[in-house]
């Protein structure tokens, strides 16, 4: 009885040891440097400088909900930043594929005007 268990634990360590390791090893840690400080310079728009206008958060918002409820798409493109300012609106963030682009897109020139859309969507590698 005692072997079994023995066995058992054994069995069960070097599972968990196969699984985890090589995820630990594998994985490269996220370095968003670069990102980061394109995204400082004044020109570029950011989340935090979201209009708290009425008109602007509905905006977002319709945008939002158009691109979750759309379930073909990615997670990725689901989290897309969508910014509104004086009814501007830029789209960032990384996308899957250029089709998820265009759709994010074509989304956000139905509820605003397609002029008024600057997408600063990039597709992931």
């Amino acid at each position: 009885m005692f072997n079994k268990i023995l066995l058992f634990m054994v069995l069960f360590v070097s599972v968990v040891f196969l699984v985890n390791i090589p995820g630990v090893c594998l994985a490269q840690p996220a370095d968003n440097t670069g990102i980061n400080k394109r995204d400082t310079s004044p020109e570029k728009i950011t989340a935090d400088q979201q209009s708290q206008t009425k008109e602007d958060r509905e905006i977002t918002q319709k945008i939002r909900q158009a691109v979750v409820d759309d379930k073909s798409l990615s997670t990725y493109a689901h989290n897309v930043k969508i910014i509104t300012v004086d009814g501007m609106v830029t789209l960032k963030g990384p996308v899957r594929s250029e089709d998820e682009k265009r759709t994010i897109e074509e989304k956000a020139g139905q509820i605003a005007a397609k002029d008024k859309i600057k997408s600063e969507i990039e597709i992931a590698p």
